[in-house]
């Protein structure tokens, strides 16, 4: 059976075919990639036909079904994409009518971090899982939700914006709010605190390797720290001690509401785990609920760098399971 996915983000857009095999599981036949074009009538004509040519080149005419995966907010039960910050121009376009009508398949839209769960649970560390929680914890700080088996959105597909709970009276900014869970745990969150606190070393005389000068300070990244940490450098350790122990505040939140089996974390969680492991664990134990914390695993995105890739195609196969 043959599947297609279709990611559209705020810089490039991808197009992956896939087939799925016994077992259930999924081969990715090919891809196509390109930037993101201004218009949304454009990308929606340009991704059409770069899934028109995957088809043709691998002989496949018989599509089973396609999957949309796109930054929020948007309305998956319409299947339109509603203003996406990363997206401008994109207001309450429908996003699912043209390819369902071109391709004569079922299609679906899902946001990222929702996509990002289904991928997880039917081909990654959340396989068997009946109630589990994918983390993005990338740009931003989203939460997809499997729930007793089934995805679940909320009443208006604003459930797991796990990104706007507030941790702290103040901190670093993200989701419009500063001390947010967002504002401590994703790659803008890290890059504001580092920043913050290289500032105060630096005023203090005091060096570190991801931020040499004050002039410095605008481009540091999540990413700078991160290679700083991991050659030990004291200030970026200390940087990602400050975002460990908000991550274990904030499972603890998703721990005590959700009780879950297993809480799956991408990006950042996956390339810097070593770092982030010891304090969140040990803020948990403080913070969430012993039972519930004794029954709820917390590990890395199991498909890894690639948890992108599957996404779309991971909401293809959802939307043929639920119709």
């Amino acid at each position: 059976m043959i599947i297609a996915g279709i990611d559209i983000g705020g810089t490039k857009c991808a197009v992956s075919l896939g087939r799925i095999g016994s077992g259930e599981t999924v081969q990715i036949l090919g891809k196509q990639q390109f930037p993101t074009p201004r218009g949304h009538e454009q990308a929606l004509q340009q991704l059409g036909d770069a899934l028109e040519a995957l088809l043709n080149a691998h002989g496949c005419p018989e599509l089973a079904a396609i999957g949309i995966s796109c930054g929020g907010p948007l309305d998956s039960r319409r299947g339109r994409i509603l203003s996406p910050p990363n997206l401008p121009g994109w207001d309450d376009v429908d996003a699912v009518t043209p390819f369902r009508e071109r391709f004569g398949v079922p299609t679906a839209l899902q946001n990222d971090a929702n996509a990002g769960a289904l991928a997880e649970w039917q081909w990654g560390a959340g396989r068997g899982c009946r109630n589990m929680v994918f983390l993005t914890f990338g740009t931003g700080m989203g939460a997809g939700l499997i729930l007793n088996g089934e995805l679940y959105s909320g009443t208006n597909d604003l459930a797991g914006e796990a990104g706007h709970i507030r941790l702290a009276e103040d901190g670093p900014l993200g989701y419009g709010k500063r001390g947010s869970f967002e504002g401590f745990c994703s790659g803008g969150g890290v890059g504001r605190l580092a920043q913050a606190m290289a500032k105060e070393h630096l005023q203090a005389g005091k060096t570190t390797l991801y931020c040499r000068s004050l002039d410095d300070l605008p481009s540091v990244t999540a990413q700078k720290v991160g290679e700083a940490a991991q050659q030990g450098d004291e200030l970026a350790l200390r940087v990602f001690a400050v975002v460990a122990e908000y991550l274990g505040r904030g499972l603890a939140v998703l721990i005590d509401i959700l009780n879950p089996e297993k809480i799956v974390i991408g990006s950042i969680y996956l390339r810097q785990k070593q770092l982030l492991e010891p304090i969140m664990l040990q803020t948990l134990r403080t913070e969430a609920l012993a039972q519930s914390l004794a029954v709820c695993e917390i590990v890395p995105a199991g498909l890894g760098e690639l948890v992108g890739d599957y996404a779309s195609l991971s909401v293809a196969k959802y939307c043929l399971r639920t119709g």
